[in-house]
């Protein structure tokens, strides 16, 4: 799969001007047919979130979410 050429896409767009850090460190993998979002966070409503600021922009292609949820580990008491 060939990362879009012509500068940023919408959809790489729509996670950069996230404010969240954490979704502005993802990244997109584009074809004419599939969105693929890779990267990791450290939380399912985060990943749920990269999701869905890049669905208004899909244009009729197939949306793939591979972000891994990788907790931040907590420190011991």
């Amino acid at each position: 799969m060939s990362t879009s050429t012509l500068g940023q896409s919408r959809a790489t767009q729509a996670l950069r001007l996230s404010p969240l850090p954490a979704l502005r460190r993802l990244s997109l993998e584009e074809t004419e047919a599939v969105v693929v979002i890779n990267g990791k966070v450290p939380s399912y409503y985060l990943k749920q979130l990269a999701q869905e600021a890049v669905k208004p922009v899909l244009a009729g292609r197939r949306l793939v979410n591979r972000v891994l949820v990788i907790p931040e580990p907590h420190p011991q008491d």
